[in-house]
């Protein structure tokens, strides 16, 4: 199949733009998480296991990284009391990562500042409608690189 003329140009727009809302992104999870005392790494490995006990692993899978980067902040939120590893009936190596409570509060502690950025994002957005739109995009990019298998 022969790319459109315009593709490497939105190529080339699509990966700066990317790049920078996830540094946007990063910043702001930074400034959410350290009220809690967290940093925004360690914040989205506990909010993985919020709903419930996954493997590093099913994490990574999740998180679109690497199992060995999941894995180093795994061992510092378990080291830190934030987290612990629990037997996987599943899979007798690969133990589950869960929160302990002083994990459930850690996260609860950052839920009133992330509903009030996202109120505010989505607001900025034009609203709920919009804002939906513009996750389903970055998914289906998301999902498009996934098809294509590079």
């Amino acid at each position: 199949m022969q790319a459109a003329p315009l593709a490497p140009e939105l190529l080339s727009r699509t990966t700066l733009g990317v790049s920078r809302l996830n540094g946007r992104l990063l910043a702001v999870s930074e400034r959410l998480a350290r009220p809690a005392g967290l940093t925004a790494a360690r914040q989205q490995v506990l909010g993985a296991v919020a709903d419930g006990p996954l493997s590093v692993a099913g994490i990574a899978r999740t998180m679109g990284i690497t199992r060995q980067s999941v894995q180093r902040i795994a061992d510092l939120v378990v080291a830190e009391g934030l987290a612990e590893y629990r037997p996987n009936p599943a899979h007798r190596r690969a133990k589950l990562l869960a929160l302990t409570d002083d994990g459930l509060s850690a996260v609860h502690r950052i839920a009133a500042d992330h509903t009030a950025f996202a109120a505010g994002l989505a607001e900025q957005l034009g609203g709920t409608p919009d804002f939906r739109a513009a996750v389903e995009a970055v998914e289906t990019l998301s999902r498009a690189l996934d098809n294509l298998g590079y």
